[in-house]
């Protein structure tokens, strides 16, 4: 075993994107674990959106990361010592033991995973957390039904991805946004959309609004800014709105706004007759099985097909998140650590 561990802290927070001064990489000696304790070994560390926010101190439902704490992160990692008797050395578990190679923890709040059912990784991505956002999302408040249309941002990503083939199981009509002619024609061609449109293109409001010739009845927000603002005149009387992301604010300088759009948006809610619910996907952590009983299903019958954007080495997870931050994964993106 390895005598000397790596983790990442925060070593200040950024006042808008976040930047390589930020992050801090220590090499510190592996911890032993004691009694009823087991030492994990970081095989995957997921990279998420919300993980800019953690970098903040601002208001928000999860406590912030500390200076110079480690930085959060759900992994999948390896029991390689283990003083507690529900975990044997070579286990493989999900848990969040952040950006670090070695984490000793007691056992509590893990959940074991079988590496025949499916690639570990899988249950940080379309078999975990992200699969949830997008299962449950859809299910408890965009509710799509056959012959509506679903607009969902950021389509070909670790959530995006699934909501729109979860919609096309449910017989929705689906169009995705994205970034780039490579990322367009995998939501097209591979997840099997009726249409994904460039938000970068100069003509992305005509296009669009021809994608969507009779409006949108569920927007999955996953992006906020500009392109919300683009979707939101195409709204449909009584559309849903789930809000689950808003990746182009979250480097955003707090108290700065070039439009006030309180009052446009207000009345549209009003007069549209429309549904707008932020949802944080930790609320459905108890209803796991429900979701696992559906989805687990439709990855073996391929009805869901996911694509992985593998950062390798721990000591690349910043710029791994820089570059999610700005739009540049295509898929779940996550770092090899083991």
């Amino acid at each position: 075993m390895a005598a000397t561990a790596q983790r990442i802290v925060l070593a200040s927070r950024p006042a808008a994107e976040p930047a390589a001064e930020n992050f801090r990489l220590e090499q510190v000696p592996v911890p032993a674990p004691g009694a009823g304790e087991i030492l994990l070994r970081t095989l995957w560390l997921s990279l998420d959106p919300y993980m800019r926010g953690r970098m903040s101190d601002a208001p928000s439902y999860a406590a912030p990361v500390a200076i110079d704490g480690v930085m959060e992160g759900g992994t999948v990692s390896e029991v390689v010592a283990s003083n507690n008797p529900d975990y044997k050395v070579g286990d493989i578990v999900l848990g969040r033991s952040g950006w670090q190679t070695h984490e000793v923890a007691n056992g509590k709040g893990l959940r074991k995973l079988d590496p025949k059912a499916a690639p570990v990784s899988y249950a940080l991505g379309i078999l975990g957390m992200p699969g949830m956002t997008a299962y449950f999302g859809l299910k408890e408040i965009g509710k799509p039904q056959e012959g509506e249309t679903l607009v969902v941002a950021a389509a070909s990503g670790a959530v995006g991805s699934v909501v729109g083939q979860i919609a096309k199981i449910r017989g929705a009509r689906v169009v995705g946004i994205a970034g780039g002619k490579e990322k367009g024609q995998f939501v097209t061609e591979e997840l099997g959309f009726d249409a994904c449109i460039d938000h970068r293109a100069p003509d992305f409001a005509e296009r669009l609004k021809e994608a969507c010739p009779k409006g949108i009845d569920v927007y999955f927000e996953n992006v906020g800014g500009k392109v919300f603002e683009t979707v939101f005149p195409l709204l449909n009387s009584f559309a849903r709105v789930p809000v689950c992301g808003l990746i182009a604010q979250y480097n955003t300088i707090e108290g700065i706004s070039e439009t006030n759009w309180v009052p446009q948006l207000m009345r549209g809610i009003l007069t549209k007759h429309m549904t707008v619910r932020g949802f944080i996907v930790s609320a459905f952590y108890p209803r796991f099985g429900e979701f696992a009983g559906e989805v687990v299903e439709w990855v073996k019958s391929s009805k869901l097909k996911y694509r992985e954007d593998v950062i390798e080495g721990l000591e690349n997870a910043p710029r791994g998140l820089i570059g999610l931050l700005r739009g540049e994964n295509f898929g779940k993106r996550l770092v090899r650590v083991g």
